[in-house]
């Protein structure tokens, strides 16, 4: 049985994002156990050269709207990203999930050979869809959605593998 380019990638968008706003639940949460403003995990980046918290989170939900969007041929929703408190980050996870939910198998399946263009920094990069969503899609996803991770974990927030991987159904 072959596997689909919806299944492939949409559910897993949507399973990983779900993680994502679980574990700014658990680090609001450690928070205020620890009686400390939230707000001060937003900025914090784990290496100079590398983007703040909140740029990871803003970035995961970008790279799979707009990845599944390219792919099936919309146009994806307009965020403002001036998202900058935890609720604020939650609701921009939220309105990624809802647009993903929106997105129908018969509109990335059947399009591995499609020719994907997209911007990288100043330029752009031509991939078959296939390509695009399983090699460089998913890998943005899930490495900026680590980097969450990591970060807030770094802070001290009680975070495990079963957090990432299962989240809230852990």
């Amino acid at each position: 049985m072959t596997i689909s380019m919806y299944s492939a990638t949409v559910p897993v968008f949507q399973h990983m994002l779900r993680n994502l706003s679980h574990i700014l639940d658990k680090a609001v949460a450690n928070a205020e156990a620890r009686k400390y403003d939230p707000s001060v995990l937003t900025t914090y980046r784990l290496a100079p050269d590398m983007l703040p918290f909140t740029r990871q989170v803003l970035i995961a939900c970008d790279a799979v709207k707009n990845g599944a969007a390219r792919v099936a041929g919309v146009e994806p929703p307009k965020f403002e990203d001036n998202e900058s408190t935890f609720p604020e980050l939650k609701a921009r996870i939220q309105k990624t999930l809802d647009f993903l939910a929106t997105l129908k198998p018969e509109s990335l399946d059947g399009t591995e050979d499609k020719d994907i263009t997209f911007p990288v920094g100043k330029d752009t990069r031509t991939m078959k869809a296939q390509a695009y969503l399983l090699t460089w899609v998913m890998p943005n996803m899930f490495f900026h959605i680590t980097t969450a991770y990591a970060i807030l974990r770094h802070n001290g927030v009680d975070l495990g593998k079963r957090d990432y991987l299962v989240g809230a159904n852990a």
